[in-house]
């Protein structure tokens, strides 16, 4: 099953919660280098996560990435309760 736009952003701020690489987030958000730029640097600009320079580079969410990803995860968990459940196939 495909992941919306939402989902991946939740995951990457999930991800970063206390604190991650960019391979860490590849790999737990089930991204691949290319695809995850963009995403960073989204969330980067619009102050949902931080970077800090050290040794390594290390993405954090910040308090306002927790409560877009709190709101996220509310919105797809209502969804969910309106979600008529899909019927299995009868046998012949």
């Amino acid at each position: 099953m495909k992941r919306n736009r939402n989902e991946i952003i939740s995951e990457i701020l999930r991800v970063c919660m206390k604190g991650a690489s960019k391979t860490r987030v590849v790999y737990q958000a089930n991204l691949n280098f290319r695809t995850v730029n963009p995403y960073l640097e989204l969330l980067m600009k619009n102050d949902l996560i931080v970077v800090s320079q050290g040794p390594h580079v290390v993405y954090e969410t910040t308090e306002k990435g927790m409560d877009l990803m709190k709101t996220i995860n509310q919105v797809h968990s209502t969804l969910a309760e309106y979600q008529e459940p899909v019927p299995s196939p009868t046998p012949a």
